[in-house]
């Protein structure tokens, strides 16, 4: 697509949006608010709406009542051109809502807005302006919470918007978005971010979408009554999206959301739901075995000779990854139940390889209709991964977010064999803005990086010449002297470790006998001055004792005093 900005992984940076109130809007939105009992809250969000910078020419509003007790109605100040609707039957909630909104939309953006939401003056343009840069970004809005229950009049609120005091119109909460305004301000606004982790951020309180994108991937996911934004954001990101969170683009949150009042209880329920939708929450699927709605790979390997096939698709479902889903495409139509010769049928192969994956659920013969994986593998047949072929190869692409791996297997006179994990979100970028001149491989690392590895290096292998491999009984004689020896090899390492655990404890115990010896000596010493310390202290206070008794007895200058002997004598 020509004259389309190419944006490098989620950088934005390359974009230079115009100052707020400095340039001419030419696209057209549509606001589109599901509600369910918000009356008070919604008459405040259509008068800050009605009094936005945005070309009132180019914006129109959807209200969408999903099934509220009381009827909603339009109050007395909105938006020119608004209209409300209520949701179709067949389904209920916020997504119902939204695709209802969606469905009526005639905008070229359509911008989601909660009914419990109140924009400042510049909101809608401050997201208006990305669209108007790149046809492929959705633009977020920035949060703050009010727990105010004495809410303003729709009078109050337009006349602060028209004099720019919105931000007084409610007293601020402590509580934040604080999780994604940490990974906004650790990733340099957003603009650093991997593909995985951008689209966490992703929260449909307030965010605008190019409205043909957002169809093309069908929309809301309508069967979700929560988690709803979450599934999206997934879908967009593999959709080749840039996501993009303005702090210009402020508004009030009247209350606090459900997320933050009962945390535990929103997880407990979106969790089975996430799993199943959204692969890139690897912490929600840590049991084996288990298979999900949506795989974390998609891996490809064409119908060839049966044995190849079969090696190759065997190879890929025995991985560290469970989640994986294999596709083997084939000229499957060409195959009919008229009589044949079983054994000289031109397409035995493909009939072997129907007939050996027909009943495992993993794999499908045509391509799957549910649910878009983040990666993308093919892989010749013929050619076996070693276990952690796969989860190596994930692993290295994410670390540094790379768009695609190539990977060489063999080199022969028709050229380089390759297997290849590419990652969705870049080819759908590419596909996005890719010109008639473009080079696939060139586009795919201007915009996420392309890397070559060699296969054996990463595990990749020829399949063995029988396959599968036919394995021989084993005697039971030979079975036992196997366990007998496997035993035997086990008993000797536990008793070279007890071996060295004995010198080492012998070691210490003969330290311990020679530190012993010292302290009894040493303690013999401090006996013996122990003892002359205390003869000495005897003998003074005996002295001392025996003067006083003589100088009672006989006063100084006594001649009797003179006769007397020494107190103490040395005897």
């Amino acid at each position: 697509m020509t004259g389309v900005p190419r944006i490098r992984h989620n950088d934005f940076g390359v974009l230079a949006p115009p100052a707020l109130g400095a340039w001419e809007p030419t696209l057209t939105v549509t606001v589109v608010i599901p509600a369910h009992d918000r009356q008070e809250t919604l008459n405040l969000t259509l008068a800050a709406l009605s009094a936005q910078s945005y070309p009132e020419h180019l914006l129109d509003v959807i209200v969408v009542d999903d099934g509220s007790a009381t009827p909603l109605h339009l109050p007395e100040l909105v938006p020119a051109r608004t209209k409300l609707i209520s949701s179709p039957p067949g389904g209920w909630g916020r997504a119902w809502a939204l695709q209802a909104g969606l469905d009526a939309a005639t905008g070229e953006v359509v911008f989601v807005l909660d009914a419990d939401m109140v924009p400042h003056r510049r909101h809608v343009e401050a997201q208006l302006r990305w669209h108007h840069l790149a046809p492929y970004v959705v633009a977020l809005g920035w949060i703050d919470f009010t727990a105010a229950t004495d809410l303003p009049t729709q009078e109050r609120v337009r006349q602060a918007l028209e004099s720019d005091e919105e931000g007084a119109l409610f007293p601020l909460s402590p509580h934040r978005h604080d999780w994604a305004e940490q990974i906004i301000d650790d990733h340099d606004g957003l603009r650093t971010a991997p593909s995985s982790l951008a689209t966490r951020i992703h929260v449909g309180a307030t965010a605008s979408y190019p409205a043909g994108l957002l169809r093309s991937i069908g929309g809301l996911d309508t069967s979700l009554v929560l988690a709803e934004d979450t599934e999206l954001g997934y879908r967009l990101t593999q959709a080749g999206v840039v996501f993009v969170p303005d702090p210009d683009s402020r508004a009030w949150h009247i209350g606090l959301p459900t997320a933050m009042r009962e945390f535990a209880a929103l997880k407990r329920y979106n969790d089975p739901y996430v799993a199943d939708r959204v692969p890139y929450r690897r912490y929600l699927r840590t049991d084996p075995g288990r298979q999900w709605l949506v795989p974390y790979v998609d891996a490809t390997v064409p119908a060839g000779p049966y044995e190849d096939t079969r090696a190759t698709v065997d190879g890929l479902l025995a991985g560290t990854i469970p989640d994986v889903r294999v596709t083997v495409p084939g000229p499957w139509e060409s195959l009919s139940e008229e009589r044949r010769s079983p054994l000289a049928d031109p397409d035995l192969d493909l009939r072997l390889i129907q007939a050996n994956f027909a009943g495992d659920p993993r794999v499908h013969l045509t391509s799957p209709l549910e649910g878009t994986a983040p990666f993308r593998l093919s892989v010749p047949p013929g050619w076996v991964a070693s276990k952690e072929t796969v989860e190596r190869l994930v692993a290295h692409m994410e670390e540094h977010d790379l768009g695609a791996l190539c990977v060489a297997l063999e080199e022969t006179e028709q050229g380089v064999t390759t297997a290849r994990l590419d990652r969705t979100a870049a080819e759908s970028r590419a596909a996005l803005i890719a010109a008639p001149d473009d080079e696939w491989d060139d586009l795919i690392d201007a915009l996420f990086g392309l890397e070559w590895l060699d296969g054996e290096s990463w595990g990749f292998k020829r399949r063995p010449a029988v396959y599968p491999p036919r394995k021989k009984p084993i005697p039971e004689l030979d079975r036992l002297a196997a366990e007998h020896e496997k035993k035997l090899a086990l008993y000797r390492k536990r008793t070279s470790a007890l071996r060295a655990e004995l010198a080492q404890l012998r070691r210490e115990a003969g330290k311990n006998g020679r530190d012993a010896t010292r302290w009894r000596e040493k303690a013999e010493t401090w006996r013996r001055e122990a003892v002359r310390l205390t003869r000495a202290q005897n003998r003074t206070v005996l002295e001392r004792a025996v003067r006083k008794v003589r100088d009672l007895a006989f006063p100084t200058g006594s001649p009797a005093r003179e006769d007397q002997p020494s107190p103490v004598s040395d005897d």
